[in-house]
């Protein structure tokens, strides 16, 4: 089912809302984004790089890496009132104005 990042937002809020606890604080969420970044580098690093997983460890999942990612940028941008909406819209002008001409279109 495809969400746009408002509904994103919103569901994910809905799920911590349930909690007494609430969000983690700023601080927490960067690490937490940290520690899932680094599961996503193991992921890409088994099957991509240099380092494949041993054959005792269990198939990881670069698709749930990522869902781990976005679940804790929306955690943080929910935490700080931050429209994801928005954000994406001001990053992709800076792209298509500022980096216009970088690379070779094809």
């Amino acid at each position: 089912m495809a969400r746009t990042l408002r509904e994103m937002q919103t569901e994910v809020d809905a799920y911590i809302g349930q909690f007494r606890e609430g969000y983690f604080s700023p601080m927490t969420l960067v690490v937490r984004l940290a520690e899932e970044l680094g599961e996503l580098a193991r992921e890409v690093n088994h099957q991509f790089g240099e380092k494949p997983k041993k054959p005792d460890e269990p198939e990881g999942s670069i698709a749930l890496e990522l869902g781990d990612l976005m679940f804790v940028i929306t955690c943080l941008a929910n935490r700080l009132n931050i429209d994801l909406d928005q954000a994406f819209t001001a990053v992709m002008d800076k792209f298509q104005t500022r980096d216009r001409d970088r690379w070779t279109r094809v």
